[in-house]
């Protein structure tokens, strides 16, 4: 979980808050990037998990990932959000591309 003010966010079912990692702010060649020419990051350190999705039958499915992990996720997923001055996300499971291990 993580606070808001007073408050705390806890992710509901498969949903996932995500801390978007930021992209370079310089080219290769050492060009400074306008924020409009940046990209929206697709990578990001999970922050907190939800208990996972509702199966047909009843069961959970936990999550793949925990929290502390560095994870890639599609390009426009989620609903963004601003938690103590940060951007977050919050994203399905199934928005997960990857897990960046190492």
């Amino acid at each position: 979980m993580i606070g808001v003010a007073s408050a705390q966010i806890r992710p509901l079912a498969d949903r996932i808050l995500v801390k978007p990692l930021e992209r370079e702010e310089r080219t290769k060649g050492g060009i400074l990037l306008p924020d409009t020419a940046k990209e929206k990051p697709m990578m990001g350190r999970v922050l907190a998990v939800g208990a996972g999705r509702v199966l047909d039958d009843g069961k959970r499915q936990p999550p793949d990932v925990a929290a502390g992990a560095t994870i890639l996720f599609a390009k426009y997923a989620g609903t963004e959000l601003k938690v103590e001055g940060e951007d977050v996300l919050i994203i399905s499971d199934r928005d997960i591309l990857a897990i960046v291990e190492g």
